[in-house]
């Protein structure tokens, strides 16, 4: 077992949502629970039980009660969630009308902007009214070109309160990025900012805007909101270089100013979000999501988080990520969703933790790349973290020492939460939990109603030991289909292709004795020496020590009927890889990490390329290495550092 490194108190168990939770589930059914462990396998092995009391424990609001919980299919895809139910996704996040504060926002400039629950809901249904107006209904897509400010909350809630569907995209994805996106879906109305601020840069949009308007042939309207800014307002201006169909967002829903919200009711299966794969090896996958989004995230944000009512959460994150959907699912629960939009170290690394003091809040979540990036600087943040209660980490496995370094960097005393799902079920399939202790390295807990289990290659469960994370039962999160796949083999191909009717999800993962989990990396990006498969999260968590090191990224190379490991070094600044330095790490790879995981060849090159939710990209760099076609490159934020691994010389020799 990893070391141990926070543990709950006695009274703090006591007091959880998650103890609130399954003492009302012990009362409803008549059964008592042990631990947490005997509560998660009931919620797995009675999904009909478990997801119609936390129906009830949420509760979820709705104008017709289900017909039932659960209905199973010929196939996982085909099961059904609360079939006959009637509800709204936007109604079950705006159920507080009250002046108490739902929307709180600070740019990187120190512009601040917020939105109590009573202005949202006014703001919500005047724009509602707009989208009617223009055509807009259920099943129509809206999309957003948003930076994450209180606008793109906004336009989301106002188009899944119609029965439309919203999505969107970072401003930083680049006009073919947008269009391999928005162009598969063909929205009705486009919703963006005349422009954004990253590292002290005003970026202007109306550019990128025109480009791709040009190329949706179904686009009605352009709605442009003011961009929050220390700047002097300069709207009306920069409105000229916008397409002639744009106008202010402010603008569009004045005359409506007034009107409620309607709150379209739709099934339970209706969709509301279409959500996007990252694109690396082709065009994107279009993920269409339904309201089940909103009771996977109930149940994670307030059992799993234990968020409150009035709660300050903050995650750092685009809305080009699902993170953004989990973060504004918060409203949901009542508590302050603080919104950051720019360079979470500019002008100093201290701009998040000044923001978490300054606000007060309870949940910070941080991708692990931010917090491996601060230790490897040794940075000790000044700011009070007093009120920080838990920490929550993803994106990527967190290494023990990212653990270690935020204990003795940030504060004893929270809970840091590591967790992983994914875009595909907009939420997690293992994450934190307020009754158990927290150990390097661990994921605390499976999620609830997670039928999560380790496959070895032949499809057979195993235990401690590493294997394919699955999940052998449905989800109300699932994706209800993806976009312009009418015969479903896109969806099939993606999860059920290799395990017949079992959710594989592409993690290479162990479940601990104590229940919690550790991931090792993406499945398709292990490393096959010999036949053996080996992660890569303990190789990059070796690496991250090496002060010399400055980023890494490792591949399984195929050569000579066999799979050799070739390791990528970015070096520091001032640093070269010598052949001492070469020597002194394969030393510590062997020794520290395994002889499997000992590189056939260390090569330096001059960048390691990254997506745009800072996700290193092993397969790009594997097709590169081996002279195939990397189809998307727009997926990455820095496409031209695939230069760097063509027609190496050093690769071409044993």
């Amino acid at each position: 077992m990893n070391r141990l490194l926070w543990t709950p108190k006695q009274d703090s168990i006591q007091n959880s949502r998650m103890t609130d939770f399954q003492n009302f589930v012990e009362k409803t059914i008549g059964k008592k629970f042990k631990n947490y462990s005997e509560l998660h396998s009931w919620s797995v092995h009675d999904l009909n039980q478990f997801w119609g009391t936390l129906w009830d424990y949420a509760p979820v609001i709705h104008s017709q009660k289900y017909e039932e919980v659960f209905r199973s299919g010929a196939r996982f895809r085909d099961a059904k969630f609360f079939p006959g139910a009637k509800l709204n996704f936007a109604e079950n996040l705006l159920r507080k009308k009250d002046e108490s504060l739902a929307l709180f926002y600070r740019g990187e400039s120190g512009a601040e902007a917020q939105l109590t629950y009573s202005e949202l809901y006014k703001r919500v249904g005047a724009l509602a009214a707009y989208l009617i107006s223009e055509g807009v209904g259920p099943g129509d897509r809206v999309a957003g070109l948003m930076p994450n400010v209180p606008d793109t909350v906004l336009g989301m809630l106002a188009t899944t309160s119609i029965g439309a569907i919203w999505t969107s995209c970072s401003p930083d994805f680049g006009a073919k990025g947008v269009l391999d996106r928005f162009g598969q879906i063909r929205p009705k109305i486009l919703i963006s900012t005349d422009r954004y601020e990253f590292k002290g840069k005003s970026l202007p949009l109306s550019g990128i805007v025109t480009e791709i308007a040009a190329q949706l042939p179904d686009l009605k309207k352009i709605l442009i909101g003011e961009y929050p800014s220390i700047e002097s307002k300069s709207l009306e201006k920069r409105m000229e270089s916008f397409p002639k169909n744009s106008i202010p967002l402010e603008e569009s829903y004045k005359p409506f100013w007034g009107k409620e919200p309607s709150f379209f009711q739709t099934t339970f299966d209706h969709p509301v979000y279409i959500m996007y794969s990252s694109g690396t090896t082709g065009l994107p996958k279009c993920m269409v999501q339904g309201s089940g989004v909103f009771l996977n995230h109930w149940k994670e944000l307030a059992l799993h988080s234990d968020l409150r009512e009035g709660d300050g959460i903050f995650y750092y994150t685009t809305c080009g990520w699902m993170m953004w959907n989990w973060l504004v699912s918060s409203l949901s629960i009542g508590a302050t969703v603080h919104l950051f939009d720019g360079n979470p170290f500019h002008p100093s690394p201290e701009v998040l933790f000044k923001y978490a003091a300054d606000r007060k809040i309870k949940i910070f979540g941080v991708g692990a790349k931010y917090i491996l990036t601060l230790e490897k600087d040794k940075y000790k943040p000044s700011s009070d973290l007093s009120s920080i209660g838990a920490v929550l980490s993803t994106g990527s496995p967190l290494p023990g020492y990212g653990f270690e370094y935020v204990y003795d960097s940030w504060g004893k005393g929270l809970r840091l939460s590591s967790i992983s799902g994914g875009t595909d079920l907009n939420g997690c399939f293992a994450l934190g939990n307020p009754n158990l202790p927290v150990h390097a390295s661990e994921l605390q807990s499976l999620g609830l109603g997670m039928a999560v289990e380790i496959f070895d290659d032949s499809g057979k469960p195993i235990h401690e030991q590493k294997g394919e994370l699955v999940c052998t039962k449905p989800f109300p999160s699932m994706p209800l289909e993806f976009w312009n796949d009418s015969d479903g083999k896109k969806y099939e191909g993606a999860y059920f292709d290799t395990f017949p009717n079992i959710w594989r999800h592409g993690d290479f993962a162990e479940i601990l004795s104590n229940g919690g989990m550790v991931v090792y990396g993406r499945s398709d990006a292990t490393l096959n020496p010999g036949g053996v498969r080996i992660g890569t999260a303990d190789l990059y968590s070796l690496l991250e020590t090496i002060s010399e090191i400055g980023d890494s990224v490792v591949i399984g190379q195929e050569w000579k009927d066999d799979v050799r490991v070739v390791l990528f070094l970015k070096m520091s600044p001032e640093s070269n890889l010598t052949p001492e330095l070469e020597a002194r790490i394969r030393k510590d790879i062997k020794e520290k990490v395994s002889p499997r995981h000992v590189p056939a060849k260390i090569v330096q090159v001059a960048d390691i390329p990254y997506t745009r939710n800072m996700k290193k990209v092993e397969i790009a760099v594997k097709k590169t290495v081996q002279g195939e076609p990397v189809t998307n490159k727009d997926a990455l934020i820095n496409p031209e550092a695939l230069e760097y691994y063509k027609n190496l010389p050093q690769l071409s020799v044993d």
